[in-house]
């Protein structure tokens, strides 16, 4: 660039570079939402997965988990009846 540069060309300079840089924000701020559209749709679809494959199956597991659970009850019950009847043998 000359020294010389007049007020109408540094003016000219400066709103090329205003537009370019108004244009790539715009583009910037459209591809952010694109992509929060995007996040916001996996986000969903993995909501909807865990709903509908995983909650059915920790579920399962908390039933299977107290069927052992009162399982494990009566029998202790049963063993403790058992212990009595030969503890009162033994003495």
């Amino acid at each position: 660039m000359s020294k010389n540069i007049t007020n109408e060309q540094l003016f000219e300079f400066m709103t090329k570079i205003y537009s370019d840089l108004d244009g790539k924000i715009g583009n910037m701020n459209k591809e952010i939402q694109e992509g929060f559209v995007e996040v916001k749709n996996e986000i969903k679809k993995t909501s909807i997965k865990i709903d509908h494959e995983v909650m059915p199956k920790i579920n399962a597991l908390f039933d299977g988990y107290k069927q052992n659970s009162d399982k494990l009850g009566r029998i202790e019950e049963e063993v403790s009846k058992h212990e009595e009847i030969i503890l009162g043998r033994i003495k």
